[in-house]
């Protein structure tokens, strides 16, 4: 099978064109832009580009693609917009029900749908990003962001930022079980990293894990005897989920930086 190449789909556009770029990380593409900038999500901003109604320093630009320079002119229907962006990260509390993608075959529906609904006009013109996902069955804190460093911040296995859960099980799990937890549970991917683990009632057990595994918690909690019934996620770092189901709020600065440790001006994670 053929590797993927690495190449940012911007830089592959701007060399078809026969345009100046570079792997610097100084360009951007102009979908991503516009989305992270506030100024149209992604399938918007795709369709007005294709649509002619976009120009970028003067000349329509029909490519979605097309590398943005800083300093770069861009308008949309003739209005020239800013493509300055601050990070945002939003709370948001997942019902039970919709997927963390980015359609649902059995019609439920999606996280993404379910986030758009509520939120402000203001707000819709972002392309916004899930930090990680939550089981179709999975309730509680799910962030989004308009910034995929976040993203790679928030999922990194290097970040080991701590995620809190909380599980209905089957049968009432003792001491030796929560050792185990505690200890690190050998899976078929290997042994995870000790977890914290303590019974908050004779079935319900909290999990603080420093890793983002495939399933994790369902399948430690199914290794050490007790198969998960129900299963929430309330914490993440130091920021703890405050907001009624279907709802949402946005992160203040200091939340991001000292509660989830991210700070836009810091390198990325690989």
């Amino acid at each position: 099978m053929a590797r993927r190449s690495k190449t940012p789909r911007w830089l592959e556009a701007a060399r078809r064109r026969g345009a100046e770029a570079s792997e610097d990380g100084r360009s951007d593409w102009l979908t991503r832009a516009l989305g992270r900038a506030g100024v149209l999500p992604r399938v918007e901003a795709e369709a007005a580009i294709r649509a002619g109604r976009v120009e970028v320093d003067g000349r329509v630009e029909l490519e979605p693609f097309a590398p943005v320079r800083p300093g770069g002119v861009v308008r949309v229907d003739g209005r020239e917009c800013s493509l300055a962006a601050s990070t945002r990260v939003l709370m948001f509390h997942k019902p039970a029900g919709p997927v963390v993608h980015g359609s649902d075959p059995e019609g439920v529906g999606t996280v993404f749908e379910r986030l758009r609904a509520v939120l402000p006009e203001s707000l819709r013109g972002f392309e916004w990003y899930a930090v990680g996902r939550l089981d179709r069955d999975t309730t509680g804190l799910l962030f989004f962001t308009n910034d995929e460093r976040f993203v790679r911040h928030g999922t990194a296995p290097e970040t080991h930022l701590p995620k809190r859960y909380v599980a209905r099980v089957s049968g009432r799990p003792g001491a030796a079980a929560l050792q185990r937890l505690r200890e690190g549970v050998e899976l078929e991917d290997g042994l995870t990293r000790p977890a914290e683990a303590r019974l908050l009632e004779p079935d319900v057990v909290e999990l603080t894990l420093t890793e983002g595994r495939h399933h994790q918690v369902k399948r430690m909690l199914a290794a050490v005897g007790h198969p998960v019934l129900a299963l929430h996620r309330e914490a993440v770092g130091t920021v703890v989920l405050g907001v009624a189901e279907s709802t949402w709020r946005a992160l203040r600065d200091e939340e991001v930086s000292e509660g989830l440790g991210f700070r836009p001006e810091s390198p990325e994670v690989a």
